[in-house]
């Protein structure tokens, strides 16, 4: 079972320090995705950890901290930088949970990494840690990332030729990453799924495309 008590304490924090966003308080739909991209990492995470016998209020707390450094304004580099300025920030948070020692390594390790895979401090790249990037790159294959990238590409507006160019590039990469490697077997599992649905959707999409000028 999970530590209810630490979850909402976690979910407080994380919604504190994104409202002290300077950029979220004059774009409020950024701000208010930033937010729901954390309960979903958290969720994916969360999956894992119930498949890997990990420990689910530490994965669910390092899911829902890994981007709080949104709650600042980046500089050069900051998007590179804001999973090892998340751990930072979440480092203090974690130590008032009265969190055991080891563990605060191990879920800021996680944060820290899972931008480039690079922390700023000693440490091991566990299962556990490992898990935090896996959920975040996990999270970018559901269902609303593709309303959401056919939306930013304006996709509706381009013409027959850009629209089969698109899903050809898209469906190229796709294919790259199914093979990329997760850190365990429950997030390899969970990414080839969300991947093959990526895939299917393009591949429909494409077909939908080709018999739409002639009799094929």
């Amino acid at each position: 079972m999970m530590n209810e008590e630490r979850i909402k304490m976690t979910e407080d924090f994380l919604r504190r320090k994104l409202s002290e966003s300077p950029y979220f308080k004059s774009n409020p739909p950024a701000g208010s995705y930033r937010l729901e991209h954390s309960y979903r990492v958290a969720n994916i995470g969360r999956e894992i950890a119930k498949k890997e016998g990990f420990d689910e209020t530490e994965m669910v707390i390092a899911c829902l901290l890994h981007d709080i450094a949104y709650c600042e304004e980046f500089g050069e580099n900051g998007w590179l930088e804001h999973g090892r300025r998340s751990a930072q920030i979440a480092r203090p948070f974690l130590k008032g949970l009265g969190m055991a020692a080891d563990r605060i390594e191990d879920i800021c390790y996680g944060i820290a990494i899972h931008v480039d895979d690079k922390a700023d401090f000693p440490g091991k790249r566990t299962p556990f840690a490992v898990t935090v990037g896996d959920a975040d790159n996990i999270d970018r294959f559901d269902a609303y990332r593709i309303h959401e990238v056919l939306a930013k590409e304006d996709f509706i507006h381009m013409t027959y030729e850009g629209k089969l160019e698109f899903t050809g590039k898209r469906l190229e990469k796709l294919r790259d990453l199914l093979s990329m490697p997760m850190g365990t077997d429950a997030a390899e599992e969970m990414w080839k799924e969300r991947l093959s649905f990526y895939i299917a959707f393009y591949e429909k999409l494409t077909a939908q495309l080709r018999s739409s000028t002639a009799v094929i």
